[in-house]
């Protein structure tokens, strides 16, 4: 059978038409409804759907499916007296000013941008990520339903996955070339494998705090499914969050931490994998992480190196200590850092605050992860959302040194959603 590693994916996206937007409108109307029935059936949904966008493009901004069950949950609680008041109360108040705090500081750089349509969407973002919260904390905190969010976490995952390892038959989107050779690597309904991979970890963090918790063997059989993809992402920034995520683990459930014993096994066969890439391509098997040369089927730009984007990153802050140059702007000004042609993030995502808002917003950042740490390491013991989200928490301030996943919303809400289930969970034990 003819195999080629690495396919077009053509990422443009689509005009919204009627058929989406009647689409879109039944997803809004069927969300409200669920949610309005049963309030914890809206955390379900809102984490069920993050990976699955379906984006459609209208009045310069997109329409997507985790947006229009947002919105729908959101409407769905609404309905229920006195659900919002969850929110007035610690620990979620101080997080909510946290995440007011970033949006607020990511709408100031209005005030110096060069290209303002960019940060009116990167500040709309953040206030999608505190809706997303808010709305998944009241959900949770109002109806509980563990086991049903569970099974959808499980399952979103599975598809997410599933879609992932289908690339390795028909063709990924990026690749590694190794010799002669190009492996492909996979990321499935993300954007990227780097991307993948940072979803990875928030899946890995949530899957493995449920199978300390309550072990199943359906986790047993997602962890090594798990170990397997990161594996296969060739993301070294990846195996590094994953790696603290198990280190998180292991510090605060000594005893029970060895129950992810089927990550390491996972990975090991995704790992096998990959060394037998490299025996075909006859290089040493150390050359798939001591790599120079991905590649890409469709690169809408330059990606330069993260030597190239931490300089430029630094350049703009020194030259724009207190506003930076405008949030969602590094990319569209990285000639005016000497790197014509490229258009990527910081890859570093406290460069690319610091870049795009200087201390305002390289603060504001700051403080919003303190104050989820601190939220969830006091709950770390009795809730096993709290122990999921105060790992991947951990994972993600780690990969942020070498990565800006919160650039990314499917990243970035997957982390989010746990972070809001891990502060409203009561703590029962099942």
């Amino acid at each position: 059978m003819p195999y080629h590693p690495i396919v077009e994916r053509f990422p443009s996206v689509p005009a919204l038409d009627p058929l989406w937007l009647m689409a879109f409108a039944v997803l809004f109307a069927g969300s409200a409804l669920l949610t309005l029935r049963r309030p914890g059936l809206g955390a379900a949904i809102l984490i069920f759907v993050t990976p699955f966008a379906g984006a459609h493009a209208i009045l310069g901004t997109t329409v997507t499916a985790p947006k229009a069950m947002l919105v729908g949950v959101i409407v769905g609680l609404l309905g229920a007296p006195h659900a919002w008041k969850a929110l007035r109360y610690r620990p979620a108040a101080s997080v909510v000013v946290a995440f007011c705090a970033v949006v607020l500081a990511n709408a100031l750089t209005l005030l110096v941008a060069s290209h303002r349509p960019e940060v009116v969407r990167e500040t709309l973002k953040w206030a999608e990520y505190l809706g997303l919260f808010c709305a998944t904390f009241v959900s949770y905190a109002l109806d509980p339903l563990p086991r049903v969010i569970r099974s959808a976490l499980f399952a979103s995952f599975f598809l997410v996955a599933s879609s992932a390892f289908l690339e390795l038959a028909i063709g990924a989107g990026s690749g590694l070339v190794l010799g002669a050779t190009v492996v492909p690597r996979i990321a499935g309904v993300l954007e990227g494998p780097n991307q993948f991979g940072g979803y990875l970890e928030a899946a890995i963090a949530a899957i493995g705090a449920w199978q300390i918790w309550a072990p199943r063997r359906v986790s047993l059989v997602l962890l090594a499914i798990a170990g397997a993809a990161l594996a296969l992402t060739f993301s070294r920034a990846a195996f590094i969050g994953a790696l603290v995520i198990v280190l998180v683990f292991a510090v605060i459930e000594r005893k029970r931490a060895l129950a992810l014993w089927p990550l390491a096994l996972g990975f090991a066969a995704g790992y096998g994998n990959d060394v037998l890439w490299a025996v075909r391509a006859h290089v040493p098997w150390g050359s798939i992480f001591a790599r120079e040369s991905d590649v890409d089927a469709a690169i809408s730009g330059g990606v330069g190196d993260r030597t190239e984007l931490w300089r430029a990153a630094r350049f703009f802050f020194l030259h724009h200590p207190l506003l930076g140059i405008g949030a969602g702007n590094y990319e569209l000004e990285l000639s005016q850092a000497g790197l014509p042609g490229v258009r990527t993030q910081a890859n570093n995502w406290y460069l690319q605050a610091a870049a795009e808002g200087g201390l305002v917003l390289l603060g504001a950042t700051v403080g919003w992860i303190v104050m989820i740490l601190r939220a969830l390491i006091a709950r770390v013991r009795t809730s096993p959302w709290a122990l999921a989200a105060c790992a991947a928490s951990v994972a993600f301030v780690v990969h942020g040194f070498f990565d800006d996943l919160v650039f990314y919303p499917k990243v970035a809400e997957a982390w989010i959603a746990l972070i809001a289930m891990g502060l409203a969970d009561p703590g029962v034990r099942e």
